[in-house]
């Protein structure tokens, strides 16, 4: 029922992350860190979750931990994120604050795989950095809100 994931935090310390699951079980996580998503291992549910952001709701245990806030850049998997701290320029700036259950990457960029799309998400999150504030922070819960009731998610 839950999915706990190794994930890069603020200041780049590893943390656990809690979701519920979305896709069917793997023994080795397969998927390089440019790699394309594995849609094929998406249940039904899982996909339903997914459009709906309900898979992200157990995050609410990293909120109240401490290692996640609300509204942030997304945390990627750790072993992927130790790979993109030496590919990818300003990459390392994400991890100056809490990663967050949503953030602004997530509703403009949404789910992102290749280095392309890694570098439109970091680009987003220094967006983010640059602007950060109750306001911005308000919007983006706003435009979650409007992603979950609208199904808009991957």
């Amino acid at each position: 029922m839950f999915f706990v994931q190794d994930r890069m935090g603020r200041d780049c310390r590893p943390f656990r992350a809690w979701k519920f699951r979305s896709m069917v079980s793997a023994s080795v996580m397969e998927r390089g860190p440019f790699d394309p998503l594995e849609n094929d291992r998406i249940t039904k549910l899982g996909r339903i979750l997914r459009k709906s952001r309900i898979d992200e709701l157990p995050q609410i245990i990293n909120v109240l931990r401490g290692d996640m806030s609300l509204i942030g850049p997304r945390p990627d998997a750790l072993s992927h994120a130790s790979v993109y701290l030496l590919e990818i320029p300003g990459y390392r700036d994400r991890h100056s604050v809490r990663p967050g259950i949503s953030g602004y990457a997530q509703v403009m960029v949404g789910y992102v795989d290749g280095l392309d799309g890694i570098n439109r998400k970091v680009a987003a999150d220094h967006y983010y950095l640059r602007n950060a504030s109750i306001r911005f922070d308000s919007w983006i819960a706003w435009r979650t809100i409007a992603v979950i009731l609208m199904r808009k998610g991957a």
